[in-house]
This record gives C-alpha cells, sequence and structure tokens, in this order.
C-alpha cells in the first residue's frame, strides 16, 4: 500500500497506548458560540474554539454580515444590526453552519442565500421550513436542498409551539435562535436524546427555560455580551478513546472534555462493549458539564444497540462499526436510518470501510451489522468526501495486521486538522 497525494497510511502501530491528550474546542458548542456572541450587541469573548474547517465556516459567514474578529474579541452589532450580504454565503460542508444560520437569518429584515459545498448541497434541508415556517420566519429550499432563501422585508415573527418528530439538536436550535428574535414566548418539543447545549445556555442566559424532558420554552429578548470558554470535542476524542479501547491494558485521558448528557452515548456504547470508563464532572460552562474521562481497553463483546442511545452516539457509529470489528461476536445497530443523509449514506460507506479493511459488515434499512472476530487485516479506504469515515477508517488501521490506507484524507480537516498527528502520537 503507497501513499499518494491525498492518501494518509496509518499503521500498524504496536504495544500499549498510555496517553493524555487536550482535544480541539468542541465543534458544536464552537457554532453556538459564535452565533451567539454575533447576537449581542458588543464584544464577547470565545476561547478554546474549535480548529476544524466548518467552524470557519460560521465565522466566514458572520464577517460577511458585519461581524469583526479580532483575537479571542467578537464584536458585533447585534442580531438586528447585521447588514445584507453582497452574495451568496458560503456554508463549505458545513450542515450545521447551514441548519443555525437558516434560523437565524429567517427572521431576518433582508434575504440571504446559503450555499454549500457538493456534499452539503445533497442533504436535506426539508426539515427546517415547517419549524421556522411556524413562526413567521421565510425559508426557502432548493427542491428540499440547498441553496437555501432565507429572511426577507415580509417577515413578522409570531408565537409558535412546534412539536418535531425526531431529536434533531440542530433543529431545535435553528428555531431557537429564531424564536429569541419574536416579541412572544415560544416552545419547542422533540423525542428526547438531543444534545442540548443551545437550551442550557439560552437558560443560563435568561433566554428560555425547561418545561419538560424534551420541551423547551425561549423567552425572547436580545442576548448580552458574554464570555464563552468552549471544552473540548467528545466527537473528536471519540477516535482516541477508541484506539484505547480495543487494545486491552491501554488508556487514554481526554481532560476539560464536554460531558453534556447528549454527548456521551458513544461512552455508554464502549462501556456496553466491556471497555472501562472513568468520567468524572469538574465543572460547567453555561450549565453544561466538563470534565475528565479515561477510557482503558478490555476485552469486547458485541451488542445490539437500538433505541435513545443511537441519537446520543449517532455521529460516532460509523466508530463503532470499527470497535465492534475488534469485539467478539455479533453487534447488530438499528434505529439509525439518520445516517444515510449525512456527508455520505454513512451505513453504506461504514459497511463498505470495514469490508475493506478485511471484516464482516452488513448492511440493514436502518443501520448495520458487524461480526466481530477480535481484528482486522487493513486495506485501503475509501472515505465518500466523510471526515467521520477518513477518522474512523484511521483508527480501525492503527491497530490492523497490515495498517490502512485512507483515500482522500484530507477531508478529515473539516473536524480536526491534525487528527493524524495527534492519533500517532499515542504510540511516541
Amino acid at each position: 500500500m503507497i501513499s499518494g497525494p491525498d492518501t494518509k497510511t496509518v499503521g500498524p502501530y504496536r504495544g500499549r497506548i498510555s496517553a493524555t491528550v487536550v482535544v480541539p474546542g468542541d465543534k458544536s458548542s464552537s457554532h453556538r458560540a459564535l452565533i451567539l456572541a454575533a447576537f449581542a450587541s458588543g464584544t464577547s469573548t470565545v476561547t478554546g474554539l474549535g480548529t476544524g474547517d466548518d467552524i470557519q465556516s460560521t465565522r466566514s459567514i458572520l464577517a460577511e454580515l458585519g461581524v469583526e474578529f479580532s483575537d479571542d474579541n467578537v464584536t458585533s452589532p447585534g442580531v438586528r444590526g447585521w447588514g445584507e450580504p453582497s452574495m451568496a454565503l458560503d456554508c463549505g460542508n458545513s450542515g450545521t453552519t447551514m441548519r443555525l444560520m437558516a434560523g437565524a437569518l429567517s427572521a431576518a429584515a433582508f434575504e440571504s442565500v446559503l450555499s454549500g459545498d457538493t456534499s452539503l448541497s445533497a442533504r436535506p434541508m426539508e426539515r427546517l421550513v415547517g419549524p421556522l415556517e411556524a413562526l413567521g420566519g421565510h425559508i426557502v429550499t432548493s427542491g428540499g436542498t440547498a441553496p437555501l432563501t432565507v429572511g426577507g422585508p415580509s417577515v413578522e415573527l409570531r408565537p409558535a409551539d412546534v412539536i418535531l418528530p425526531v431529536a434533531s439538536a440542530q433543529l431545535r436550535t435553528a428555531f431557537c435562535l429564531a424564536a429569541v428574535q419574536g416579541t412572544e414566548p415560544s416552545k419547542i418539543v422533540s423525542p428526547a436524546g438531543f444534545r442540548d447545549h443551545t437550551e442550557r445556555w439560552f437558560a443560563a442566559m435568561g433566554r428560555g427555560e425547561r418545561v419538560g424532558e424534551s420541551a423547551f420554552r425561549i423567552i425572547p429578548g436580545a442576548v448580552a455580551p458574554a464570555s464563552y470558554d468552549i471544552p473540548g470535542d467528545p466527537s473528536s476524542a471519540a477516535f482516541l478513546w477508541a484506539a484505547a479501547a480495543v487494545r486491552p491494558g491501554s488508556s487514554v485521558t481526554t481532560p476539560g472534555i464536554s460531558l453534556n448528557p447528549g454527548r456521551i452515548g458513544f461512552l455508554q456504547v464502549l462501556e456496553m462493549m466491556g471497555a472501562h470508563i472513568e468520567a468524572e464532572v469538574t465543572g460547567a460552562i453555561l450549565g453544561d458539564p466538563v470534565g475528565t474521562v479515561t477510557v482503558t481497553g478490555q476485552p469486547l463483546r458485541g451488542v445490539n444497540l437500538s433505541g435513545p442511545v443511537i441519537a446520543g452516539a449517532l455521529d460516532e457509529l460509523p466508530l463503532v462499526a470499527v470497535v465492534a470489528s475488534f469485539a467478539e461476536g455479533l453487534t447488530r445497530v438499528t434505529d439509525a436510518e439518520e445516517l444515510r443523509t449525512k456527508e455520505s449514506d454513512r451505513v453504506t460507506s461504514t459497511v463498505a470501510m470495514i469490508q475493506d479493511l478485511g471484516g464482516g459488515a452488513q448492511e440493514l434499512d436502518d443501520g448495520f451489522e458487524i461480526l466481530g472476530l477480535g481484528a482486522l487485516e487493513g486495506g485501503e479506504v475509501k472515505t465518500h468526501h466523510d471526515h467521520r469515515i477518513a477518522m474512523a477508517g484511521a483508527v480501525a488501521g492503527a491497530s490492523s495486521h497490515a495498517g490502512a490506507v485512507i483515500h482522500d484524507a484530507g477531508v478529515a480537516s473539516v473536524s480536526w486538522p491534525d487528527f493524524y498527528e495527534v492519533l500517532g502520537s499515542l504510540w511516541s
């Protein structure tokens, strides 16, 4: 296996791991902090931002709207003072940027167009329309996908109570960002299992309150300038946790990690499979728990995964497939049809990745099955321009017999530009 211009050979690495790693700032929190800082009139501070391309997409759009950035300072005229953009707002590959900014701008008095790259332009956006239109916001898709046209001079916000059929943090946040610009309270309800960063922050700022297990009431009003200290990204740490979990006796410790209840599904899965997990809450940021996690590898077993744990581990399911390949027995993942609407069809691309690395995998309509044999041979990974497939394939290659060649490896920069170097450093 030979690396080319945008390929990366990973592994095989031998020996146990014992490492402490500070991972980049949480991507979900970074998007939200930048947008809320831009909602406020004045200067806020945002420290510890994530380093990925997706975060830069959000920052660039806010700059186009008139928000100024200097070091950790974010200075804005406030959401009502944003200027009409002179061009389409490019969200790159970031679905979070597109959905959250659609919510923020659907209430604007000027019209904006949100566009994205080829991958983003194929992802479904129609589910934004109902909740935002219920509030009186304006949003038009292009046949259910991007580009999106949002806002306009005819927008008149009104209160709304909306029930979502899915546990989507992005839809809930888009609704909150529109509703907080209104004049009367609104409410959003959905199934449980979502990451609730936005709602915890709104509650801490006096802009909302929990009114049920998964019901949130938004209280309209100005967002004040604030200081946001972004915790470590558990979705990034998950790749390092997995590297330790598949090697009995290895351990990885990640301090300063977001322990939001909607973000710990992968840790729950690792524990179900037999890994040893230590998670200690050491503080909170705007009501959001932060702490230290240590994962220690032990012999792993196959498990059946469905229901609420799927929502809490959705982004990590390609990585679950990798870990399951190093376990003994069958792992069955269902209730995960959302995987088919990500950067790639992650059911198909995950199964192909495991098969190409010598493992046993098959597709289900709403998930996949992995036959764990305790090892993977290695091989070549086609990423389908999906950063999580690239990174999961790298973790698999690191512990495989022959290593892995990751094609289109640079796509990992969407979430973690230094990922391959950090992964390799676990054995240095």
